[in-house]
């Protein structure tokens, strides 16, 4: 049985994004969501999972592509937001364990996409910002982003940065190192 803290999913998602501003009426939505999920009491990433997303206002453009090797085609094959909404929280428990991204864009994008199309923001209120942890716990005086801390701690980038399945397994990895550090907060 799963005790209260000992879980803790790693989120990390990709959104169509533009070299410069949108094209007009497009905004930015989520079309990859990676979850790994961290097993605080054993040190160990337990799960790695990817959702594809569907772009409902905006399409996958060249810049995106180049960046995350998300191509309009995969994603088409994607869930609606609201269906991946739903998986999180009834597989991957969102709303009951405590949750972690780099740095806060991935939680205000959740917010700003659940609002847009009237979702169910899959969650709990349990959120931390690990790039703000890292900070704090490195000593550090900016923030760097997820490769750059993976270099601070002398931990390798496994797979492809900017690919949120991938990134949400780095990202976990850098948790797990605060946690063996004694810096990871923990739920009581």
């Amino acid at each position: 049985m799963e005790r209260t803290g000992d879980l803790l999913n790693v989120v990390d998602v990709e959104a169509t994004c533009w070299e410069g501003a949108p094209p007009p009426g497009a905004v930015s939505e989520i079309i990859e969501i990676g979850l790994t999920v961290v097993d605080l009491a054993t040190g160990r990433r337990v799960g790695r999972h990817r959702v594809l997303v569907r772009p409902a206002r905006s399409a996958v453009s060249a810049f995106c592509t180049e960046l995350t090797g998300l191509t309009q085609a995969e994603v088409d094959t994607g869930l609606g937001f609201a269906e991946a909404c739903r998986l999180l929280a009834a597989e991957h428990r969102a709303g009951e364990r405590p949750w972690a991204s780099w740095g806060d864009y991935d939680r205000h994008q959740f917010t700003r996409q659940c609002g847009a199309t009237r979702t169910a923001y899959p969650f709990g209120r349990r959120h931390t910002n690990a790039k703000a942890v890292f900070t704090e716990a490195y000593g550090l005086r900016r923030r760097p982003g997820m490769a750059q801390a993976l270099q601070v701690a002398g931990l390798p980038l496994e797979g492809r940065h900017h690919r949120g399945e991938d990134d949400a397994w780095n990202i976990a990895a850098l948790v797990l190192a605060l946690d063996a550090r004694g810096a990871w907060p923990r739920a009581e």
